[in-house]
């Protein structure tokens, strides 16, 4: 399976909330990154268990996904009618003979960086989870 497609398959898999096909993507010693948080994810295993454990109420809507190569970017949104929050990630995955060998995911929730005042005369505000038009 092309980089790409393993890509769109992972999210497909989360949001099915299909564990077994979700691990299935993985590379048994998979590293992935959560920089944001500042934690690091070691093991399919330990892969699927932080998605699978997560609160439920969530939802997967995939923005867009670009490869270059083996490479593979993704942003991600992410309502959650639980916590009433939409998070938005944005994710680097190498994908190699069809499975993910790492990743670097950024989560944030919208709206959590505010734009200070002083950007004000050279920027357009909008609502977060709108892109200007």
């Amino acid at each position: 399976m092309e980089p790409k497609r393993v890509a769109q398959e992972l999210w497909d898999r989360v949001q099915a909330r299909d564990w077994v096909g979700l691990g299935e993507l993985l590379a048994d010693d998979v590293v992935v990154d959560w920089p944001v948080s500042g934690e690091r994810i070691v093991g399919r295993e330990n892969y699927v268990a932080v998605n699978a454990e997560y609160p439920e109420g969530w939802a997967i809507n995939v923005l867009r996904i670009v490869a270059d190569g083996e490479v593979v970017a993704s942003e991600v949104e992410v309502p959650h009618e639980t916590m009433g929050e939409i998070f938005r990630v944005a994710s680097f995955w190498t994908v190699r003979g069809g499975k993910v060998v790492e990743g670097r995911e950024y989560w944030t929730s919208l709206g959590s960086d505010p734009s200070p005042e002083w950007r004000a005369a050279f920027v357009q505000r909008v609502r977060p989870g709108r892109a200007a038009s």
